[in-house]
């Protein structure tokens, strides 16, 4: 708990930047969240409230167009609205939060935008924030976080390919986002206390997409990491008698509709399963597109949700379909954040579990630990219930017994020899998903969290760190089976095998590996068998990377390769080709000279020169390349943490970049070099430790 004294309210920093806030309730500490984040990521703030609106294009042109038709279609900002005012009415204290929070920002961004040479760079100004802003930069930030476009793919592949396809390429989709996390419990460590460690895997944004932050008032006092632009900490928090954190569930929450539309005199009309056609909203919105004018949106929504691809007259290449997107957000006007309040007072396990039970969107799996002993393994969020062909595919709307009937149970689950880990695998929330990552970085976590009885807060970054490859053993396996090659196939192939299958940045042996296996993806690719999955139906351009089968088949290579049959493929043949391919032409270098870090930015004029990266999609060090296409990692662990309960103090944590998202600011990325190498930032709770900044 905090010990008030006279002038303590303000905004404080440590060596590193980060904000460590004070205020004298609740609701002072949320407005002065805001004002920091508007101050340290005002670019950030403004490029996210433009996304949520489906404005982004107005400034950063027609690469951003197809988002903000996604957005407008989608009906994000409209949602966020609704889930404002049905938590205004349900729960005035959590949306007095909310609302303090952008009473912040709109204090803050003014000046904050004085600081940030992006706003002098576009002549943008930034703009004013609504109480449901929050709501839409959740919405936007996480719309495709159950990855609703794969069920695109699997009709796509199962068209071309039969029913078999969709076990074949099921794997950790190319857009969704994952995580490691796991939690010892005191009886395997060296404190007796607990430790949950753990780092979410997204896109790599450059200002980050995890704001460090310690939140402090008489009520509670709170350090985590917060999401810019939403109050609070949602996802990964330690209040000093107890900590949590999360990863995605993989979970499947959201459902396509094939719809049937026809115009009439008054409007559009949707077939129903009813038999009957039914009158469907529909206004028109015009998107601004810097230097190409107003495109309009026709906005259309059924009683099964809004429509985001096609319309009455179908797709833009005259495919005669519409598809309409249900998501629970829209259906049941709640995101969750009646949950945001419950966990900064948590003081124990059962209070983060009775406070995840408000939990909407995302579909998380939570782990936490008190300082009781306490330990807490569970799903939350809401999960429709509905038939198995929903989950696995767009379903006709005129057709009966497609309809959302209730919400499943979300499954609970313990923990096996005071170990749990969590890595977007089939765990506990097995029965609500379809695809799920890959076993290999949940096992290689397991075993190397058996090598030792005990464990030090200390430890885990060799964890977090790991590189050890399993996944290449299919295509090792291939490779050792082949025979009558060139001497210098010969020699490759030999020295892959004798490889400790350990993506280091520094191994030209694991450089050699991935060069190989993109040879390799590019001719499955190029097959006659797969050819035709290039063409696909003209869906909405953000929706893409979802249907690309070179994407596909890289993340499935291993499925490829492995099953007993594979379209009647040659794959030894494909493997021979390939290996005597870079056996004729080797990578000059190591991994990390080619798997290098690539984060997003809205603006690109900024060059900076990269790290080369350790690790690959399917390490405990999760650097994602894109086999077949790109050595580049454009996403990775958004952070790291390791939350101690026997001493707070003794936390560690770390982001990619910085704590300020002002470039030239001494903040911007001090801590890239740490979270490069593997090492952690303390985390400060004495302030007599801090620099005041302000008062707040």
């Amino acid at each position: 708990m905090t010990t008030e004294r006279s002038g303590a309210h303000g905004i404080y920093r440590d060596t590193w930047g980060i904000p460590h806030l004070r205020a004298g309730s609740a609701a002072a500490l949320a407005r002065a969240q805001g004002r920091v984040t508007a101050l340290d990521r005002a670019w950030q703030l403004e490029i996210e409230r433009h996304r949520a609106q489906g404005t982004s294009a107005a400034f950063l042109g027609i690469d951003a167009l197809s988002w903000d038709l996604l957005a407008r279609r989608a009906r994000l900002a409209d949602t966020a609205r609704r889930c404002f005012d049905a938590l205004a009415a349900r729960d005035p204290e959590s949306a007095a939060f909310v609302r303090a929070y952008v009473d912040g920002v709109n204090d803050g961004l003014a000046e904050g935008a004085r600081r940030t040479p992006e706003f002098t760079e576009t002549g943008l100004a930034p703009g004013r924030w609504e109480p449901w802003t929050p709501f839409a930069v959740w919405l936007s930030t996480h719309i495709l976080f159950a990855g609703f476009p794969a069920k695109l793919w699997r009709a796509h592949a199962v068209r071309h390919l039969g029913p078999e396809a969709v076990g074949l390429f099921a794997t950790d989709g190319p857009g969704t986002s994952g995580s490691n996390g796991w939690l010892v419990s005191g009886e395997r460590t060296v404190t007796g206390h607990a430790v949950i460690a753990g780092d979410p895997h997204r896109w790599i944004e450059d200002p980050g997409v995890y704001q460090q932050i310690h939140l402090s008032c008489p009520e509670f006092d709170v350090i985590g990491l917060a999401v810019p632009g939403v109050p609070g900490i949602a996802h990964f928090g330690h209040t000093g008698t107890v900590a949590w954190a999360i990863t995605n569930a993989m979970a499947d929450y959201q459902d396509l509709y094939e719809e049937r539309l026809r115009r009439t005199g008054a409007g559009v009309e949707a077939l129903g399963p009813d038999g009957g056609w039914h009158r469907a909203a529909l206004h028109t919105e015009y998107v601004e597109v810097r230097g190409e004018g107003k495109v309009p949106v026709e906005v259309i929504e059924t009683d099964r949700g809004p429509v985001v691809a096609g319309g009455p007259e179908g797709l833009d290449d005259g495919t005669p379909l519409a598809l309409s997107l249900r998501y629970p957000p829209r259906v049941t006007a709640d995101l969750g954040f009646g949950a945001l309040l419950p966990l900064l007072r948590a003081r124990t396990v059962a209070d983060v579990d009775r406070a995840f039970d408000r939990w909407a969107e995302p579909v998380n799996v939570v782990q936490a630990a008190d300082t009781q002993g306490g330990t807490l393994h569970r799903v939350a969020g809401r999960v429709p219930e509905r038939p198995l062909a929903n989950r696995v595919r767009p379903v006709p709307a005129w057709e009966p017994g497609h309809e959302w009937t209730g919400w499943q149970e979300t499954p609970r689950a313990g923990l096996a020899d005071g170990v749990a880990v969590m890595a977007n695998q089939r765990g506990p929330a097995a029965p609500l998903g379809v695809e799920f990552a890959p076993p290999h970085r949940a096992e290689r976590i397991a075993a190397l969290l058996a090598e030792k009885e005990r464990w030090a807060p200390g430890d885990m970054p060799v964890i977090h760190m790991d590189t050890h490859l399993a996944s290449a053993a299919p295509l090792l396996d291939r490779l050792a089976a082949l025979d009558g090659l060139t001497l210098e196939a010969e020699r490759l192939r030999d020295r892959l095998l004798r490889w400790d299958r350990h993506m280091d940045a520094g191994s030209t042996d694991a450089a050699a590996y991935a060069a190989v296996r993109s040879a390799l993806v590019r001719r499955l690719a190029a097959h006659p068998v797969f050819a035709p999955l290039t063409e696909v139906p003209a869906y909405p351009e953000a929706l893409m990377p979802w249907l690309n089968p070179s994407v596909r088949i890289g993340y499935a290579l291993e499925h490829l390769l492995r099953a007993e049959e594979l379209y009647g493929i040659d794959r030894p043949a494909l493997v021979r080709e390939a290996l005597e391919e870079v056996a004729g032409e080797p990578p000059r270098g190591a991994w990390g000279d080619t798997h290098r870090l690539a984060p997003w930015r809205a603006l690109t004029g900024t060059s900076y020169d990269e790290p080369g990266l350790s690790g690959d999609h399917d390490c405990v060090l999760c650097t994602s390349a894109v086999p077949g296409l790109t050595d580049l990692a454009a996403r990775g662990p958004a952070a790291r943490y390791v939350w101690d309960l026997a001493r707070r103090e003794d936390s560690r944590w770390v982001v990619p970049f910085g704590a300020s998202g002002v470039p030239g600011s001494p903040h911007h990325r001090d801590q890239l070099p740490l979270w490069t190498g593997g090492e952690l930032v303390p985390v400060v709770t004495d302030w007599d430790q801090l620099v005041k900044e302000t008062d707040v």
